[in-house]
């Protein structure tokens, strides 16, 4: 019995030891809360899309870009999946705004009110040409928000639309313009 006993506690002090030791390995950081208190329900026809940013993202092996988040910029592209044949297509509708939000502690929130619309070429396609499924984006310019892992970034599409986005890094380099 005294056997059993010493050997549940050696095999505890064991996890116990090996939990600390995962524990040590892995980064302890605080993982933002989603929090839309604040920002007012979509309006009638509007889809609610939301990006909340990670506080903790792999650094890059390229030396040239900035590890720091106030260099970052988030873009939203604003699209929808739709069939495409050999016209060129392209996506219309209003562009997206900005609202700040005092009720919400100054967070902001982007919309898109009016609907999307697909505008195509009207060329007639060879026959048997093969239909493809693709994303086309409103707007010719990236949309880019400040990168603030502790606000959501809060969007609303008419239905149908969706949102997408990726993240831009700048580079640490600095150059001078030229003056004139």
């Amino acid at each position: 019995m005294a056997f059993s006993q010493s050997l549940t506690t050696i095999s505890g002090a064991v996890i116990g030891a090996s939990l600390i030791l995962v524990s040590a390995l892995e980064p302890v950081a605080a993982i933002p809360r989603l929090n839309l208190s604040g920002y007012p329900a979509p309006a009638p026809g509007l889809q609610r899309w939301v990006i909340q940013p990670s506080g903790l993202l792999p650094k890059s092996r390229d030396s040239l870009v900035s590890a720091h988040p106030l260099d970052w910029r988030i873009q939203l592209i604003v699209g929808q999946e739709v069939t495409l044949d050999c016209n060129l297509q392209r996506l219309s509708g209003p562009g997206m705004t900005m609202r700040m939000l005092p009720q919400a502690s100054g967070k902001a929130l982007f919309e898109v009110k009016g609907p999307l619309r697909v505008i195509s070429t009207k060329k007639a396609c060879p026959p048997g040409d093969p239909m493809k499924l693709s994303f086309l984006s409103l707007g010719l310019q990236p949309y880019l928000v400040p990168y603030n892992s502790s606000w959501p970034i809060v969007v609303d599409l008419p239905e149908g639309a969706e949102l997408r986005w990726r993240l831009w890094k700048a580079e640490k380099r600095q150059k001078t313009a030229t003056k004139l």
